[in-house]
């Protein structure tokens, strides 16, 4: 069911270059309860669909999926600033998981039975759910999708999907392509909507289970709008992940992969390294190479197969950051990258250069909140059970992530 595009069309404005890329309009509750109620009639014929026909499918999609490497990688790039380099190893990681993911739907699903009981017989049997309502992340637009619609999809649910707005047609790429795999239609539908209308959608009885990757704040106003609700939610939020660099480490392996998960994707990742603890005895030669492996990226246009770290998402993502590592600066921390270096970087743009500070401390920001941008703290450490590292975990104030990806949507 295609819903009626009613309201003023939303504009998707590229970090690239300010342009406009895209425009979509809301829907209404209304709309979006006729959607979700389709959804549900056709789950009533999918959930009697074998679990050997949903698994072709979702192989049929993988193949059509990786067809479309290259023209996903461009999307993603004027969509949300990743540099083209890297596109690919997105839809690498979309096939790893749904691979993963059909390989053990037999298990996951099976009937689990018991020693019998004289006059009973004993199982658990695993049943859809009905109709999955998957709220998707702009950072990894179809990674993090994947881990929840292949799931709901392999245990006979039907899925509405809405994308954060910056990538609102990543999801219509998504069941454009499992359409044409062969999944039946109204099983697997994008759904544009404002804020307050997922929420009263979430309170309705149209959706019987939730799964959001998002922000701390996105998570509470999910929890908070299914509270009235005996449905199950499941969340993977923001973090601020701790990397700590023993006295026995191999800094020629370290540092490299430490700038990348700091890094990658402009540090825009609930997976991201945020803040790193090294042995004291290391501390100064781990600092003059993380900060030379960090002069070697190239801040540029994504488009460019030469970019290495590109735009942020939007000019407010990264004046945000700015203003975190201004005010770490402005509290004693020191900043050993020079901008000036990365010749794209520019103060009202979304393109921001890396930045490593160290003289940092637990009370600023850069080391206790998150970042989610190519900032990073750095702090010497005797061990990683000395106090201060103890402290940084119990003043974070962002939220546990919980992992959706290897379960199956069923009760």
């Amino acid at each position: 069911m295609s819903p009626q595009r009613h309201d003023t069309p939303k504009q998707i404005v590229s970090p690239v270059d300010g342009s406009v890329r895209a425009e979509y309009a809301l829907v209404d509750l209304a709309e979006a309860t006729a959607i979700a109620l389709s959804a549900s009639q056709a789950q009533e014929n999918w959930s009697t669909v074998s679990l050997e026909e949903r698994q072709e499918v979702c192989r049929r999609f993988m193949e059509l999926f990786t067809a479309q490497a290259d023209e996903i990688a461009e999307e993603l790039a004027w969509l949300m600033g990743r540099p083209v380099a890297y596109g690919a190893g997105e839809v690498r990681g979309v096939i790893e998981r749904v691979t993963y993911l059909i390989g053990v739907a037999p298990t996951a699903l099976a009937v689990e039975r018991f020693e019998d009981q004289t006059g009973f017989d004993r199982w658990i049997s695993r049943e859809p759910l009905g109709t999955v309502f998957v709220i998707a992340p702009w950072n990894y637009p179809y990674l993090t999708a994947i881990n929840s619609v292949v799931p709901a999809l392999l245990s006979g649910n039907a899925v509405i999907i809405k994308h954060a707005s910056q990538t609102t047609p990543c999801a219509n790429r998504l069941a454009n392509t499992f359409l044409a795999a062969g999944l039946p239609a109204g099983l697997l539908t994008p759904l544009a909507v404002s804020h307050d209308v997922a929420a009263e959608l979430i309170n309705s009885p149209v959706v019987d289970h939730v799964v959001l990757t998002g922000s701390v704040r996105a998570g509470k106003s999910v929890q908070k709008a299914a509270s009235d609700r005996f449905i199950g939610v499941a969340t993977e939020l923001g973090g601020k992940d701790p990397a700590y660099v023993r006295i026995d480490a191999d800094l020629e392996t370290v540092v490299p992969n430490l700038v990348e998960g700091a890094f990658f994707n402009s540090g825009q990742s609930c997976c991201a390294v945020e803040r790193i603890y090294v042995h004291q005895e290391l501390f100064d030669e781990f600092v003059d190479q993380f900060v030379t492996e960090t002069n070697r990226l190239v801040l540029g246009n994504p488009l460019d197969a030469s970019t290495t770290l590109g735009p942020m998402v939007t000019t407010k993502a990264a004046g945000e950051v700015r203003d975190q590592v201004e005010a770490a600066v402005a509290a004693g921390a020191r900043a050993l990258i020079d901008p000036t270096v990365f010749l794209k970087d520019a103060t009202g743009t979304p393109y921001l250069a890396p930045q490593v500070l160290i003289n940092v401390n637990h009370n600023m920001d850069i080391m206790s909140e998150e970042t989610f941008g190519p900032a990073i703290g750095i702090m010497p450490l005797l061990s990683v059970l000395d106090p201060k590292a103890m402290a940084a975990a119990s003043r974070t104030s962002v939220a546990m992530r919980v992992r959706p990806v290897l379960r199956m949507w069923s009760s």
